[in-house]
C-alpha cells in the first residue's frame, strides 16, 4: 500500500484541519449524503492538479476553500496534503522513503505546489506521478458515474481506457512528442543547411569581389605610373599648371601685403578721426553750458528790467 495519509485544511466543508489515515488492506469512509464523503476524493483529484472548477463540483476553482457557515468564518486558503510511501520507490526519481504532496490555493486565485514541503510547479507533480497512475484524470481514482462509462464504452474507447490504466497512452505521448521535437529538430536542420549553403554563397562573392577590387586597384596604380612616366605631355602640363599656381600664389601675396597696409593706414586715420569727434564734443558741451549761462543771464536783466519800469511809474 503506498498512500498512507490525506490531510485537508480549509477545503470545501473541511473547515477544521483533518487527517485520514489509511492503513493496510480497505479503507472506508462512510456516512450520510452531504457528509462530505465525496470531498476527499475531490480533495485527491485537486492536489494532483484537478484544473476544472467543474470536475470538483464547483462553479469556480475558489469553490474548494471553505465559505464558512453562520458560526464559522470564511477561510481565505485551502490546503490539502497527500503523504506515499516511498520505500518501493513508487517515485524513483525521489530518495525520501516517505513523499508528501501539498496545494495551496488563495482567494486571490494563487496556487502553490510543494513537495516535501518545499516549493515547486505543477509540471514537476506532474512529472513525478507519470506511469504511477494516480495522474488526475488516472483510474485509481474513479469518481460517480465514472463505472458506467466505463462499462457503456466503445471497444475503441475501452482500449484507450484500457491504455491509459497500463501506462501505455504515456508512453505513447512521450513518443509523440519525441516525434514532434524530432521533425522540429530536422526542420531546424535544413534550415541550418540553407543558411550554411547561403552564407558560403555570399563568400565565394565576397572572396571573388576583394579578389577583382586588388587586381583593379594595381592596374590603375600601374596606368597612372605608365602613364606619368611616359608621358612628357602630361608632364609638360603639369608643370605649366603648377607655374600657373605659384604666379596666382605671388600675387594673391602681394595684394595681401597691400590690402594690410591699408588696413592699417585706415585704422590709424579712424583712430585719429576719434580723438578729433572727442575734442568737439567736449567743445559742444562748453558751449550749450555757454549758452545756458548767457540765457539765464538774461532772463535776470529782464526781471530787473521789469522791476525798475514798475517802480518808475
Amino acid at each position: 500500500m503506498n498512500f498512507k495519509k490525506i490531510e485537508v485544511f480549509g477545503f470545501k466543508s473541511f473547515a477544521d484541519r483533518k487527517k485520514v489515515e489509511f492503513q493496510e488492506g480497505i479503507t472506508g469512509i462512510v456516512g450520510p449524503n452531504g457528509c462530505g464523503k465525496s470531498n476527499v476524493a475531490d480533495a485527491v483529484r485537486w492536489v494532483l492538479g484537478e484544473q476544472s472548477a467543474k470536475a470538483l463540483r464547483g462553479k469556480s476553482m475558489q469553490d474548494v476553500i471553505f465559505n464558512g457557515t453562520a458560526r464559522r468564518k470564511p477561510m481565505s486558503y485551502s490546503e490539502v496534503s497527500l503523504y506515499f510511501d516511498n520505500s518501493r520507490k513508487l517515485f524513483a526519481n525521489l530518495d525520501y522513503e516517505e513523499v508528501k504532496i501539498t496545494r495551496k490555493l488563495f482567494r486571490s486565485g494563487e496556487s502553490e505546489y510543494y513537495i516535501n514541503d518545499i516549493q515547486c510547479r505543477l509540471m514537476d507533480i506532474q512529472d513525478m506521478i507519470r506511469n504511477t497512475g494516480l495522474g488526475k484524470d488516472g483510474y485509481s481514482i474513479i469518481g460517480q458515474g465514472r463505472v458506467t462509462e466505463l462499462i457503456d464504452a466503445k471497444p475503441e474507447n475501452r482500449r484507450n481506457i484500457f491504455e491509459d490504466a497500463a501506462g501505455i497512452s504515456t508512453h505513447k505521448k512521450r513518443k509523440k512528442e519525441a516525434q514532434s521535437k524530432l521533425e522540429r529538430v530536422e526542420s531546424n536542420l535544413q534550415r541550418l543547411e540553407d543558411i550554411i549553403a547561403e552564407l558560403d554563397r555570399q563568400s565565394a562573392d565576397a572572396r571573388k569581389f576583394l579578389q577583382l577590387r586588388d587586381e583593379l586597384k594595381d592596374l590603375e596604380i600601374n596606368e597612372y605610373i605608365y602613364q606619368y612616366e611616359n608621358s612628357e605631355e602630361l608632364k609638360r602640363k603639369v608643370r605649366e599648371v603648377l607655374d600657373g599656381i605659384e604666379e596666382q600664389l605671388s600675387l594673391q601675396r602681394a595684394q595681401y601685403a597691400d590690402a594690410d597696409k591699408q588696413y592699417s593706414r585706415k585704422m590709424a586715420e579712424l583712430s585719429n578721426t576719434d580723438v578729433y569727434m572727442s575734442r568737439l564734443r567736449d567743445e559742444l558741451t562748453a558751449l550749450a553750458v555757454a549758452a545756458e549761462s548767457i540765457k539765464g543771464a538774461g532772463i535776470t536783466l529782464s526781471e530787473r528790467m521789469s522791476h525798475l519800469t514798475s517802480s518808475r511809474a
